[in-house]
């Protein structure tokens, strides 16, 4: 009896097979699989993983890979970068704390703090200092050094913070954008700022993504963290807004704390892979930040994200200082008396906000 063979070979596209070849070498790769022209294998032991992260520590692999664009040649970002001084990044951006003065702030501010507990725990985040520092006490930056962190523990706290800090702006400007459309009346501008804030901060992400990709322990606590503090700062925003941005204001002076000891480990020289002359930032970074020729090292790219930090902070300290369904945007509003320092969208001018009796 003849037994008719059906072919199992199907036609392939040039970019699957493509696909196909790197998910190949990649797997041989993480596997430590080498094939030899007569198709023996030769299986190496496994090299260990680290718990936050699956790139190899020999290496950083872009997580990122650029896909066929077809006839798309770029696609540029929504919200452009302003830009910022190289020079005032330096010297102008500095820690700063706003003391609680009511009920609310300081709620906010227990919260924030809680929220800096759980956040060193899961990422083993330690200091050594003779009397532990906190957020408030005098010379918090000078005082407080890191303890053992290298550039992969610096990437594991800055992934998992920036995954966080994005979910605020986004849920405030789509609460703001219903209740604009169920009241039929104009926002006055917040419902802009607060979204490109949610853009900057998913932006600071995507940069730290293309250095190390999370492992499956830090996507599970990530994904945890986002559902809980979506909605939590939802119900939160619903029930006082001024509370959320405050709360918001804090968690940046705690974010341009942690980029300024990230500065100084670089200057410290207890970072070695991130001021080794071969390490490069990568091009999303440089294109968004529109990091000059001879300034894209990683502490030029740190300079500018706690520039953005430091922005951020301005920004919710005044925006909780106004009246939340009456006042405008100040940092989107023309004054009319130029000759006077008001907000802008340029770097921070005044790190623990503007007052209301400043702006309105």
């Amino acid at each position: 009896m003849n037994v008719a063979r059906v072919s199992t070979k199907l036609p392939l596209s040039k970019q699957t097979a493509a696909q196909l070849s790197k998910a190949v070498a990649s797997f041989s790769h993480s596997y430590g699989i080498s094939s030899t022209p007569g198709l023996h294998l030769h299986i190496q032991p496994l090299q260990s993983r680290r718990q936050f992260s699956s790139t190899s520590r020999t290496r950083l692999r872009d997580y990122f890979p650029e896909p066929e664009k077809g006839q798309i040649f770029k696609t540029e970002a929504a919200w452009p970068h302003p830009g910022y001084d190289g020079e005032k990044m330096k010297k102008d951006i500095y820690f700063a704390h706003r003391e609680p003065k009511d009920f609310s702030d300081r709620i906010a501010l227990f919260m924030v703090r809680f929220l800096r507990w759980g956040m060193d725990t899961a990422t083993r985040y330690k200091h050594h200092v003779e009397t532990p520092k906190m957020i408030g006490d005098t010379n918090t930056v000078s005082e407080t050094k890191p303890y053992e962190m290298s550039e992969r523990k610096w990437l594991v706290r800055m992934v998992f913070l920036e995954s966080v800090a994005g979910v605020p702006g986004m849920v405030a400007g789509m609460l703001r954008h219903l209740h604009s459309l169920r009241r039929m009346k104009r926002d006055n501008g917040w419902i802009e700022t607060l979204l490109e804030e949610a853009y900057n901060e998913r932006m600071h992400l995507l940069t730290f993504l293309k250095m190390a990709e999370p492992g499956w322990f830090m996507r599970f606590m990530i994904l945890g963290a986002q559902g809980v503090f979506f909605n939590s700062m939802f119900l939160s925003y619903l029930v006082s807004p001024r509370t959320c941005h405050r709360f918001v204001g804090y968690l940046e002076e705690e974010a341009v704390l942690t980029y300024t000891l990230a500065i100084q480990d670089i200057e410290a020289g207890k970072l070695p892979k991130w001021t080794d002359p071969n390490f490069k930032v990568p091009d999303l970074a440089v294109n968004y930040w529109k990091m000059p020729e001879g300034h894209q090292t990683m502490k030029d790219l740190l300079y500018y994200i706690r520039a953005d930090e430091a922005k951020h902070r301005e920004v919710n300290h005044t925006l909780s200082n106004l009246k939340q369904k009456e006042d405008p945007n100040p940092f989107l509003s023309e004054y009319k008396d130029k000759s006077k320092p008001h907000p802008s969208k340029g770097l921070a001018v005044k790190p623990t906000g503007w007052e209301r009796d400043e702006v309105i």
